[in-house]
């Protein structure tokens, strides 16, 4: 797959095995899965966080092949999703941050390319997540705005 801003065509990544059977020696119910979920995000873990503690503390390699659900959607259906998808609140963090640092040195001009670049893959995110009813449909990526949502 290429890469967004480069012309550059990137490593293929691994991927996961196309197994729809519960592994044998996974040990948990689905209902103990669910409960696994939702204490891991009201520690204050990310779903993908909890997608890898899930996988390398507690052995279960797949949530969807146990419970029938992503990790979001058991998230979703407990009322306890965020508001914004983590994705975009991670490119935020990285745009508020790039946008401090270029408060204090007005002559990098590598960190301003890298901006740029990245409220445009915001940009780009919050379409999708628009179409797709995750985002209300007037809501829009501003820098100001993004600061006070990372903050608070």
């Amino acid at each position: 797959m290429a890469r967004m801003h480069t012309s550059r065509k990137g490593k293929s990544g691994s991927a996961r095995p196309i197994k729809k059977e519960i592994p044998k020696w996974v040990q948990y119910s689905k209902e103990e899965v669910e409960e696994l979920v939702t204490q891991l995000h009201k520690n204050g873990h990310q779903p993908s966080i909890i997608g890898i503690t899930l996988r390398d503390q507690h052995g279960i390699p797949s949530v969807k092949n146990i419970t029938g659900e992503s990790i979001s959607q058991i998230l979703k259906r407990n009322q306890l999703y965020p508001q914004y998808p983590e994705d975009l609140m991670n490119l935020m963090r990285k745009a508020v941050r790039l946008r401090k640092h270029q408060g204090n040195n007005k002559m990098d001009v590598h960190n301003k390319r890298s901006l740029h670049l990245t409220e445009s893959k915001i940009r780009r995110l919050v379409r999708y997540y628009k179409t797709t009813n995750l985002l209300a449909g007037n809501w829009y990526y501003q820098p100001e705005d993004a600061a006070l949502i990372i903050k608070g």
